[in-house]
């Protein structure tokens, strides 16, 4: 059966067609910087590649360019909408109210609409996807993955915060994690390639949208994302970790109203308030040509990532890995070797010949006597989406 899965990201939608259980890809592409009028387009076949630059507002836009695509009758992959069997979608927030691959309905709808106010980037466009979809491919089955579901595993300890207890036990605000799906794959795969299971590993995903997950013998235990995906590490325009005192002043003496906040951290913050550039390869390329703002970015945005390595290393009591992943992790080396610079105390030791390699597949690139691996693990969402999704159907007949 073909399963099309959808990865839309804050400006992002990746997505692949895939024929499972084979595991077969049938086409792939991203559409990025959407909302601009440089909007990427980008789609692969096996006979064929297509890019182009055009102005693509919004991701329902982007969700029917790609749909156009894939019937085109010279490039496509697809002769109907009926030959999808199933649709698999990233879900970034699912609450407590998902912890599992679910098949999509009105209820689930409902509720990632309600869950949008703790991930106002994401689960907007997540649904946009899923309606989008029901429109064109009307008989496929819709089942949605939750980034959360795999940081259900994170003990109490972890992640309850320090305030009044009804503020969990009646509010459910506490912290949630996402990436869950990217952090699940990378994990994997670098637990294969280590040849242990009771490893001690810290992912590094970073994308537009940033997080660091500590996974103890394959179990997610902490999570720099929290209640929402606005909390960690420095993004590409939302603000990581600030002192929440900030969000008082600004109100009371600033004036600012509460929906300004939100859209100041969500959305005009990260490296593009620091630099006027939300895109990192922007901001290395003006780092490069002595712009001033975007050097301070960068070493703020390596010395927060470093700083969650070393409470991460002192939870997990010891290290095993470092993984890089996502569309910066796996492809800037100046990240990669500025992250891994002065962590020889936690026998981190990057070889940077090593760094310098693109592969599509796990490799490490640390130096032979590094006591910690150095790998860069491309992340492969999408296959483990069409993956949890094919197999919810795996009983039924029509699904064999």
């Amino acid at each position: 059966m073909q399963v099309l899965v959808l990865n839309s990201g804050s400006s992002s939608i990746k997505f692949q067609l895939f024929l499972m259980p084979e595991e077969r890809i049938l086409c792939s592409g991203l559409i990025e910087r959407i909302g601009f009028d440089d909007a990427i387009f980008k789609f692969k076949t096996k006979n064929d590649t297509i890019e182009f630059v055009s102005p693509i507002l919004n991701h329902k836009d982007g969700l029917k360019l790609l749909s156009k695509q894939l019937l085109d009758k010279n490039t496509g992959i697809i002769k109907s909408p009926e030959d999808i069997s199933i649709v698999g979608h990233r879900v970034v927030h699912g609450g407590i109210h998902f912890n599992k691959t679910t098949q999509i309905t009105k209820a689930v709808k409902e509720k990632i609409k309600e869950l949008s106010s703790l991930a106002p980037l994401h689960n907007p466009a997540n649904l946009e996807g899923i309606e989008v979809a029901e429109d064109i491919f009307p008989n496929a089955k819709q089942v949605a993955v939750f980034d959360t579901a795999f940081h259900q595993s994170i003990p109490e300890h972890a992640y309850k915060y320090a305030i009044p207890n009804e503020f969990l036990t009646d509010h459910h605000i506490r912290l949630y994690g996402f990436h869950g799906t990217s952090h699940k794959y990378v994990s994997e795969k670098a637990i294969d390639y280590l040849g242990k299971k009771d490893s001690k590993i810290i992912t590094i995903h970073l994308g537009n949208g940033c997080s660091m997950t500590a996974i103890k013998d394959g179990k997610s235990i902490d999570h720099s994302l929290g209640f929402s995906p606005v909390s960690g590490l420095i993004m590409g325009t939302r603000s990581g970790d600030i002192d929440p005192a900030i969000i008082f002043h600004l109100t009371n003496k600033l004036d600012y109203s509460l929906d300004e906040i939100n859209t100041l951290l969500q959305k005009k913050s990260g490296m593009l308030g620091l630099t006027g550039f939300s895109d990192l390869r922007d901001i290395q390329e003006q780092a490069a040509q002595g712009n001033k703002a975007c050097q301070l970015a960068l070493e703020m945005n390596v010395y927060r990532i470093k700083k969650y390595i070393g409470s991460y290393a002192a939870i997990l009591n010891g290290l095993d890995a470092i993984v890089f992943t996502a569309g910066i992790g796996e492809n800037s080396q100046l990240m990669r070797a500025l992250v891994s610079k002065d962590l020889e105390f936690l026998g981190i030791h990057l070889d940077a010949e090593k760094n310098k390699i693109r592969s599509k597949t796990t490799h490490a690139i640390n130096t032979d006597d590094s006591k910690v691996k150095i790998l860069v693990i491309p992340t492969n969402e999408e296959l483990e989406i069409a993956k949890q999704a094919t197999q919810l159907f795996k009983n039924q007949a029509s699904f064999i």
